[in-house]
């Protein structure tokens, strides 16, 4: 499917796919937008898409906004199964009353403006169709005095600090007054969020927000607070955020430059276009050191702080940063006074002539034990951890063999959990051998009554204990006197003596003549407490004579194994 329109930050939740856009030649329908098409058709905002069949995606709709979006963050609730909210960042220019109505301009004493706030839009996840916004939040808000722009409005200093340091940077580079660095570019002036990065396991997150950095309460995801904002006047634009994996600490980026220019030069100082790392103490922003690339680069590599994630560490706040033609920078910054680089790839310029060339990592992200660098001139590179006197092959074994998770939306941050390794002990007991069998009350026939044919029927019950392989229940008449028959004294009875067993697993057993043995059962394996029925029948004929007295046989039971 090919649906155009910049900048395309994306995020992924079950079936699920939310696209960013904010430039204009892109239609609703996932066409190219031409200079004839009506604005009425562009679109700029939130795309959604169905990707249960990846390889046929579905366009779902999205949800339109006045500034489109530049980024936007996934927030999964809590408590609420049933739907996903996103943060809408904009900061591109303000939409046409023709292509969205309503949408008021940059006048900060109108409580309607498009401008100082965050759209917060609902998606029901049973129809991602009917997304919707459901609050615009006003993040940048004075409160003491109301006004929708309450945080930095002016530029700190005319130029950027990097004018009047020695040696100074140039304001002016072949007619272009960014190259150099003293003009503010982009301009720390807070209207929007760049970025915003969720940690739903403490109810936080903390926004990249152009001219300051915020702390949100997201505890009530569509109604997000601000609970702090910090401003810094050597930021030239506040880019991205990370949080430590135990929510105390947050490390703020500043793209200084927007990622078109060498900001790694030489001469320029380690606190601009750096990282700013703050503890969270009391749920205020506290600053505790800058973090930037150690080694210079050329002027031929546009270079700054830029796009990175947390690498796995129980013990240490790791992370993996790219810094685009810089290359890629893993950080440790456990000690928030002191980060320092423990590891680095940098394979130098796309064009040592350039001035400066684009390319290198907008990204670097670590995932499911390997890091993943989107390189802009030269396509995706895959690398992996290797041993150094700062970082062990036990840590790095730690890390990759994490469980791996399905995917992975970095704005949306998730905890690292870390689990002891697994310990093995026995554990067990023994069986010993066992053949068991105990009988019931002796069976009866009660009276037989002479000259009446009839078959007398009765039964005794029996249990069954073994923990053989195998085992056989059988009866024997051990006795020499007219075998298989009951006898009373010289007498005996004239029919057979019948017998059968039956259990839970053999209800369809028939008699069979005792004679001096019969086998009744067999077990294929072992068997506890199993209940049976031993059943005898005395077949009486009209014509048998019966002497006065008592009829009986002792016969002997037996369970027996050949597997024991």
């Amino acid at each position: 499917m090919s649906c155009p329109g910049s900048q395309n930050d994306v995020s992924v939740y079950g079936k699920w796919l939310f696209v960013s856009v904010e430039s204009g030649p892109s239609t609703k329908n996932c066409q190219r937008a031409t200079g004839t098409t009506p604005a009425s058709e562009r679109f700029r905002g939130i795309r959604i898409f169905d990707i249960s069949n990846p390889a046929n995606p579905q366009n779902a709709g999205g949800v339109e906004t006045c500034r489109g979006s530049h980024t936007h963050t996934l927030v999964r609730p809590k408590n609420d199964p049933d739907n996903v909210y996103i943060y809408v960042s904009e900061t591109s220019g303000l939409a046409t009353a023709e292509q969205l109505e309503g949408c008021v301009g940059a006048d900060a004493s109108n409580p309607n403006s498009s401008y100082w706030k965050i759209d917060v839009i609902k998606v029901p996840l049973a129809d991602a169709s009917k997304a919707a916004i459901v609050d615009q939040s006003r993040l940048f808000q004075d409160e003491a005095s109301g006004r929708i722009d309450g945080l930095q409005n002016t530029v700190p200093t005319p130029q950027h600090p990097c004018a009047s340091a020695t040696p100074a940077c140039s304001g002016n580079v072949n007619g272009n007054p960014n190259p150099g660095g003293a003009s503010w570019s982009p301009q720390p002036i807070t209207d929007a969020c760049h970025d915003i990065t969720v940690y739903e396991e403490i109810d936080l997150a903390a926004g990249a927000c152009e001219g300051n950095g915020i702390l949100i309460d997201i505890s009530n995801p569509a109604k997000p607070k601000r609970i702090d904002a910090v401003a810094d006047p050597l930021f030239a634009y506040w880019h991205g955020a990370t949080f430590s994996n135990d929510g105390k600490a947050v490390l703020f980026t500043d793209e200084w430059g927007g990622g078109n220019y060498a900001r790694c030069r030489a001469q320029d100082q380690l606190s601009w276009g750096a990282d700013a790392i703050y503890e969270i103490v009391n749920k205020k922003l506290v600053f505790r050191s800058y973090y930037k690339l150690p080694v210079a680069q050329t002027l031929a590599e546009n270079c700054v702080s830029h796009v990175g994630n947390l690498v796995p560490h129980p013990t240490r706040n790791l992370m993996i940063q790219a810094w685009y033609q810089g290359g890629a920078s893993l950080i440790d910054w456990t000690d928030l006074s002191k980060p320092k680089e423990i590891g680095y790839f940098d394979r130098g310029p796309v064009n040592a002539t350039g001035n400066p060339s684009s390319g290198g990592f907008w990204s670097t992200y670590w995932y499911n034990g390997r890091i993943y660098g989107t390189e802009i001139a030269r396509g995706l590179d895959t690398f992996k951890l290797t041993p150094t006197a700062d970082l062990s092959a036990e840590e790095i074994a730690i890390a990759e063999g994490l469980q791996k998770s399905p995917r992975s939306n970095p704005q949306s941050q998730d905890m690292i959990k870390w689990q002891a390794p697994p310990v093995t002990t026995p554990v067990g007991g023994t069986v010993p051998a066992t053949l068991s069998l105990s009988l019931g009350a002796p069976a009866s026939f009660g009276a037989f009554t002479p000259g009446l044919p009839k078959l007398y029927e009765t039964t005794q019950e029996a249990t069954v204990v073994s923990t053989a392989g195998d085992a056989t229940l059988s009866v024997a008449d051990p006795s020499s006197t007219a075998t298989g028959h009951l006898v009373n004294g010289a007498f005996s009875l004239p029919q057979p003596l019948q017998v059968r067993a039956r259990n839970a697993a053999n209800t369809g057993t028939a008699y069979n003549n005792l004679g001096s043995g019969l086998n009744l059962l067999t077990y294929n394996g072992p068997v506890s407490n199993d209940e049976v029925d031993v059943q005898f029948a005395q077949q009486i004929n009209a014509n048998d004579a019966l002497r006065t007295g008592s009829y009986s046989k002792t016969l002997t039971f037996t369970l027996s194994t050949t597997n024991p």
